[in-house]
This record gives structure tokens, C-alpha cells and sequence, in this order.
């Protein structure tokens, strides 16, 4: 359970990760639309314009959200170790309403530039997913970390079936005459406003014990290169690099899959991640913290990575796209065990005084291999087919699952082989 201190703040920090993924759901219907879809009433392309450069374009603009996450989470870790969660939460929140602005501006005025810069930007506010981890694991005993990182889920979840959700209704205009996809953005902007005003005014700061050192403004890219040398730590970090590496190639050319096999419109699009998003929240509530209680995260992980890769490629045997919904529950089920527990064993194996900042190297791994992938999805989309990454992504993720068993089975073995060498000794 969390320490009895404040319960009211764990909302307000559930909603903020809440927040942060409706952002990015509600971009998923919609940018299909802008860049890959020139049968849209919505395409920004010329009709001249290749549609290969439409997707080169859109795998471009997915990735510069994560670089700013990759380049902002381990500072805002950093400053939430300084100077207090609360303060880091607010500029970070009220910074993402200007950003979900920028954008309805940009596809309001059909400014591409614009709409890069305003996801760059809203990585960089969206670096608080850190902040709010830490101030989670400020009021949370080791041994419950699984679960409660579990509610985490549960509000990225909700986010995911509320965010596509809103991206394909309120982009719609049959949905609702007048309405464009800059609408969902002006939507998110309000939230965003509310948000920060709540953590304002009822937020209580999780932080007791602030650091005072300097600051590295370097540290992201300190990050990567600690995360391969901390001897607790490193290959934990490779194996949720590889993984979220394999998701980003899922999440971010997914839609353009539906488009491209299914010939759907962003309504359809919203609907299908929304209902990924119900099942991951299902997952959660029902499932994560049952299985925390029976099995220690490296078993579970073990088997759930593994799954997940397996329910990714999964995706291309149906040929409807009701089969293909029926296959979401299975993925959702192995993606939310894989992620929560990834983050709960990165968390349990640091210091409890350094929970910001080993939090905020495992941001800025996630960061850089979801930037990654979109990039090159966007080339391989256009080089090959657009159902290619989707392949890459299942194989990504079957990569980091193998990794892990050999790892879990090394160590397993090394720690045996010290327990019986103290035992002769003594």
C-alpha cells in the first residue's frame, strides 16, 4: 500500500500520467490522416508528393516527440531532486498547454514546421513522466512498488482509450459538423490547464529530503552510457531498451497498417487503440496486481516478453478486422505485465534516495529507443511496405524477451554459485 500521507496527491499524479498519454493518443488517428492517407479530406501533401515521403515525414514527426523526452526526463529528475516534485510538475504541465496549442495551430494552418516543433516541445514537457514516477515511489514501500507502479499503468491505459478515442470523434466532422483535427488538440490544451491548476492548489510536495548538487544538463546523454555499466542495473536497462525499441515500431505505424490493409478512417483508428487501451487498463486492475502477489517480476517478465513479441506479429494472420480486435486482450495482457514490471524491477533495485534519478535513466533509455524506430520506420515504410515495421517491431521485442531469459538464467546461476561458495567457506 502507499504511505498514508496524502491520497489526494497520488490522484493528481495518476492524473498527470493520464494526461500525458491522452496526448499522445489523440495524435494516433489523426496524424495517418495529415501524412499517409491522401485519399483524406485532411492530407497536407500535394497530390505531386509521394506517398513514401508522406510516410518519411510522419515517422519523423512521431520521433522528435520522444527525443525531447530524451533530453528533457533525466533534467527534470534531476530539478525533482533539487528543488521538489511539485514545482517541476507545474511548469512541466502548464508548458504542455502551450504545446497541445501549437499544434491545433499547425493543422490549422496547414504548417508542418509548426506541427514538428509543437511535439518537440511537448517532449520536453512530457519529460514529468519522470517527476511523477518519483513522487510515486516517494510514498510507496519497495515491496508494493509492483502494484502500485501497476495504477501507473491503469492511468496510461485510460489515457490510451480515452486519447484515440477523442482523436477520431473530435477530428470528425461527421461526427460532429465543423469539427477538424486540430479540435482534439484545443480539447487536450483545456485538460492540460486544469491539470496544472489542481497541482497548484492541492498538490502536496512528496520530496522531504531534496539533493543539492550540481546539475547536469548532460545527463541524458550520461544516462545511456551509465545505464550500461551499473552492475544492478544494466542489462534491465537493455532489456527495456529493446523492448520499448520494439514497441515504438508497433505504436507509431500501427494506424498506417489499418489504413493500408483495412482502408479505415481515424474514427475506426481511435476505436481500435481505444479498445487496446480498455484492455490494458483490464490488465491492470485485474491482473498485474494478482500476479505481483504470486510470482516476483523476473518470472513474470520471463514469460510476458516473450508473449508480447508473439502477439505483436500475432496481428497479421486476420484478414477482418474483427478477428483482429479479437487478438488486442492477449497483447494487452503481456504488454502490461512486460512494462509495469520492467519498472518496478529498475525501481526496487536502486536506493530509495535516488529514486529520481535511476528513474530518470530508465526515461531517457525509453526515450531514445522510441525515437529510433519511428525514424526508420518511416524509410523502411516507404522502401518495402507500410506492414514492414510491424514485423521489425515483433522481432525487437522477441530479441529483448530471449535476452532477458539468458540474462534471468546467468545471474540465476552466478547468485547460486555465491550462495554455495559462502556456505563452504563458512
Amino acid at each position: 500500500m502507499f504511505k498514508e500521507k496524502n491520497k489526494r496527491s497520488l490522484f493528481f499524479l495518476f492524473f498527470t500520467v493520464f494526461l500525458d498519454m491522452l496526448g499522445f493518443g489523440i495524435l494516433i488517428p489523426i496524424i495517418p490522416q495529415l501524412f499517409a492517407n491522401p485519399a483524406s479530406q485532411f492530407y497536407l501533401l500535394s497530390p505531386e508528393t509521394s506517398i513514401g515521403f508522406g510516410y518519411i515525414l510522419l515517422g519523423f514527426l512521431v520521433a522528435v516527440f520522444p527525443l525531447g523526452q530524451f533530453f528533457s526526463t533525466s533534467i527534470m529528475g534531476q530539478l525533482s531532486d533539487f528543488y521538489g516534485r511539485k514545482k517541476l510538475l507545474i511548469i512541466s504541465i502548464g508548458a504542455t498547454v502551450i504545446a497541445y496549442v501549437l499544434f491545433a495551430l499547425g493543422i490549422w494552418w496547414r504548417n508542418i514546421p509548426l506541427l514538428f516543433i509543437s511535439r518537440f516541445f511537448a517532449g520536453i514537457t512530457g519529460g514529468n513522466i519522470v517527476v511523477a514516477q518519483a513522487a510515486i515511489a516517494d510514498l510507496t514501500i519497495p515491496e508494493n512498488r509492483s502494484r502500485n507502479f501497476g495504477m501507473i499503468g491503469a492511468a496510461f491505459g485510460l489515457g490510451f482509450i480515452i486519447g484515440p478515442y477523442i482523436g477520431g470523434k473530435l477530428s470528425d466532422p461527421t461526427f460532429i459538423a465543423g469539427l477538424t483535427p486540430a479540435s482534439p488538440f484545443w480539447f487536450a490544451a483545456g485538460l492540460a490547464l486544469i491539470n496544472t491548476l489542481l497541482i497548484i492548489f492541492y498538490f502536496k510536495e512528496t520530496n522531504l529530503s531534496p539533493k543539492r548538487e550540481k546539475l547536469n544538463w548532460n545527463k541524458s546523454i550520461a544516462n545511456i552510457k551509465r545505464a550500461l555499466v551499473l552492475p544492478n542495473l544494466r542489462h534491465l536497462y537493455v532489456t527495456s531498451f529493446l523492448y520499448q525499441a520494439g514497441f515504438s515500431f508497433y505504436t507509431s505505424f500501427f494506424a498506417v497498417y489499418l489504413v493500408y490493409k483495412f482502408s479505415v478512417d481515424q474514427g475506426t483508428i481511435g476505436e481500435f487503440f481505444a479498445f487496446i487501451g480498455l484492455c490494458v487498463v483490464l490488465t491492470q486492475v485485474f491482473i498485474v496486481r494478482r500476479v505481483a502477489k504470486a510470482y516476483k517480476e523476473e518470472t513474470i517478465l520471463r514469460w510476458s516478453i516473450l508473449g508480447s513479441g508473439l502477439a505483436v506479429l500475432s496481428f497479421f494472420m486476420p484478414h477482418q478486422l474483427l478477428f483482429l480486435f479479437a487478438l488486442v486482450p492477449f497483447f494487452a495482457v503481456f504488454n502490461g505485465l512486460s512494462l509495469v514490471n520492467l519498472t518496478a524491477l529498475i525501481s526496487k533495485s536502486a536506493d530509495s534516495k535516488e529514486q529520481g534519478e535511476i528513474l530518470g535513466i530508465n526515461a531517457s533509455v525509453s526515450a531514445l529507443a522510441q525515437a529510433i524506430p519511428p525514424a526508420i520506420s518511416g524509410f523502411v515504410a516507404a522502401i518495402i511496405i507500410p506492414t514492414q515495421p510491424i514485423v521489425v517491431a515483433g522481432v525487437f521485442i522477441l530479441v529483448s524477451g530471449v535476452y532477458f531469459v539468458f540474462i534471468f538464467k546467468t545471474l540465476r546461476n552466478k547468485k547460486k554459485e555465491t550462495t554455495l561458495t559462502s556456505t563452504v567457506l563458512h
